[in-house]
């Protein structure tokens, strides 16, 4: 007989139901492994793999593999039951969702983002998203995008009664929303038949620029919208601004609380009831590939914002969020762009998971410039395939029950109300950001992120891991130049596009890359390792390599030198101790200016540095580049 239950935010799966005493036992090969048993098992495969010595690490084995968010929430290897109770979908405090049917009945929102500043050629492709498979459009308008007063001309065919709209104007959200309800009029539209985002959010202005947004201009939209458009909402809530300064997903969940709560403070002091207040936000997140990372932050971010508006006297159901994820820009990269869809995916993926209404797909070459229709075809149908054929959006809260996802929204929702707390006591988030305390906290992690990318313990794919020196760097105009003069703007990669950069412009004034030799000593089973590690350290700083192949001596070795400036060793220990310091004399001697080794420092004569795992490959790539002369 086959039964079917439902695990917490699962699927149907089957379950066995047989008599008792015929193997309905879960003991039945034996008991149930204790975690000291899983213990002794993972400390056998760590002295295997070299990670601890001989002797029982100091600590628990558990403190060996467990790893850190730049919140400081500990990552554990392994997950036990939870006392998290998370709630029911679509019921206070929202965790699992803010909607009791998730996105079951009609998916979620595919939001494809606008700023191309020609408007036919605007027009041209949100026609094309339109009629395949994008339900909203989000508009960058003004000195950012398209020029408001052609927003006509970008709109032509398009029945805004069909679709969602978000504008995206800046400090001209006051004629970008004039321009838009005049085409809406035009169309015979009014009330309830429009549906989307006016987009006003001066506090994002002041972020992105420095400059304090219009607050009177922005509540003045929100009554009207209030009173004449039930289906809008006025106000954008961007953490995109922090996450996009580098910040962590702490800080952004707690500055977009921050903005969301100074809104509520305008607003019911304007006169609008709390109810109204809150429904006229919607919430901007980015998501990232770190998938558990985003799935977290999206449902802790629906329950800070239930713990404030509940504190506000908001009734349940105007506590839940609305929430619009967008791809990180931060995480995309200009050199090997094909590998942004990958990033793209699990980032749309985790979005979905997570339960965000709506989410825009950013084009994989959208950090170099416009994209083209190929990327955004590509962009649109990763949540088609989502959606269609991976049907992400038929299981409410997929990740729910799920013991380390739980802990790790707690722990999150957590970090993230100290820190709005904190900006709180600062005097909220206008005065946080004016004093500089916003842009120096979000600098600090900027810096630890940064030193994590230049160690490549947090790897880039195809930048600081993996390089192809041969691909041609990908051709677009360029995108429109977005506001400044406020928090800084950052790529993960752009430290190591840098030196790509450099070394191309090297190679187009002399007509040669910047090379290193790898001195490879013994055969190809004792040299490949390491002299496979050197080549793509160095490929991410576009300096390509030349080897002395399999080599039995240093005549064989000096026999391959080209004559490099710089060189790197390239072998096993045991090799290392019969052959290095001889091998480095002589191609001293041959006239090699700087040896490098990889592996492990030592005391070896005639080393001058070492690479290796974890070492500072960008100042390692940067020492080398300046020795071989490029940048001069």
């Amino acid at each position: 007989m086959v039964a079917h239950s439902t695990s917490s935010g699962g699927s149907p799966q089957p379950a066995h139901t047989v008599e008792p005493g015929r193997g309905s036992s879960p003991h039945e090969h034996g008991p149930e492994p204790t975690r000291e048993q899983w213990r002794a098992q993972v400390e056998k495969v760590l002295r295997r793999s070299g990670l601890v010595g001989e002797q029982a690490p100091g600590g628990p084995v558990e403190d060996v593999l467990a790893s850190s968010t730049y919140d400081g929430i500990a990552v554990q290897p392994l997950y036990t039951e939870s006392s998290v109770e998370p709630g029911a979908p679509g019921l206070a405090p929202f965790v699992r969702g803010s909607r009791p049917q998730g996105s079951v009945a009609e998916g979620w929102d595919v939001r494809q983002r606008h700023e191309n500043p020609d408007p036919a050629e605007t027009n041209r492709e949100i026609l094309a998203d339109l009629y395949n498979g994008v339900s909203s459009l989000w508009l960058r308008l003004g000195p950012g995008g398209l020029a408001v007063d052609d927003l006509p001309d970008a709109l032509v065919g398009v029945h805004l009664d069909l679709i969602g709209v978000t504008l995206d104007a800046g400090a001209e959200f006051g004629a970008a929303t004039e321009a838009f309800l005049v085409l809406a009029t035009e169309q015979g539209l009014r009330g309830s038949g429009l549906r989307g985002n006016l987009g006003a959010d001066p506090l994002g202005v002041q972020a992105r620029t420095g400059q304090p947004g219009d607050r009177d201009a922005a509540v003045a939209l929100a009554r009207r919208c209030a009173a004449e458009f039930p289906e809008l909402k006025a106000l954008v809530v961007d953490g995109l601004p922090y996450h996009d300064a580098g910040g962590s997903d702490a800080q952004e969940l707690g500055c977009a609380l921050a903005a969301a709560t100074t809104y509520l403070r305008w607003l019911t002091e304007a006169g609008l009831d709390i109810d109204t207040a809150a429904g006229l936000l919607e919430f901007r997140f980015a998501a990232t590939a770190d998938q558990f990372l985003t799935i977290a932050k999206l449902r802790a971010a629906r329950r800070l914002w239930e713990q404030v508006t509940r504190s506000c006297g908001a009734s349940e159901s105007a506590r839940a969020q609305s929430q619009h994820a967008v791809t990180s820009a931060a995480m995309l990269t200009r050199r090997d762009p094909w590998v942004n869809m990958l990033r793209a995916t699990i980032a749309t993926f985790a979005a979905g998971v997570g339960g965000a209404q709506a989410v825009t797909t950013l084009p994989f070459d959208a950090a170099v410039g416009l994209p083209d229709g190929f990327a955004r075809r590509i962009a649109r149908n990763t949540q088609s395939l989502l959606l269609a054929e991976s049907h992400l959006a038929q299981v409410i809260d997929p990740a729910g029950g799920s013991w380390y996802v739980e802990s790790l929204t707690d722990e999150l929702a957590r970090a993230a109300w100290r820190w709005f707390q904190q900006v709180e006591a600062a005097g909220g988030l206008p005065a946080a950001l004016e004093s500089g305390l916003i842009a120096d906290r979000l600098a600090a992690i900027w810096a630890e992120r940064r030193a994590a990318i230049a160690r490549r313990a947090d790897a880039i794919t195809g930048i600081s891991e993996f390089p192809n020196l041969d691909e041609p760097p990908l051709d677009r105009p360029p995108a429109p130049v977005q506001p400044s003069g406020g928090l800084p703007v950052h790529r993960y990669a752009e430290d190591f596009e840098r030196l790509r950069d450099a070394a191309d412009e090297h190679l187009a004034a002399t007509g040669s890359r910047p090379s290193v030799f790898l001195a490879t000593l013994g055969s190809l089973a004792e040299h490949n390792a390491r002299a496979s590690f050197a080549r793509n350290l160095f490929a991410a700083g576009g300096i390509e390599t030349a080897d002395a192949g399999a080599t039995s001596s240093t005549v064989d070795v000096l026999a391959a030198y080209p004559g490099t400036p710089v060189v790197c060793l390239c072998s096993s220990n045991e090799v290392y101790a019969e052959r290095a310091v001889d091998t480095a004399r002589a191609l001293r001697d041959a006239g090699a200016k700087h040896v490098l080794l990889a592996g492990k420092p030592s005391d070896l004569e005639g080393i001058d540095g070492f690479v290796r795992t974890g070492c500072d490959a960008l100042a390692v790539l940067t020492d080398v580049q300046t020795r071989l002369g490029v940048g001069q």
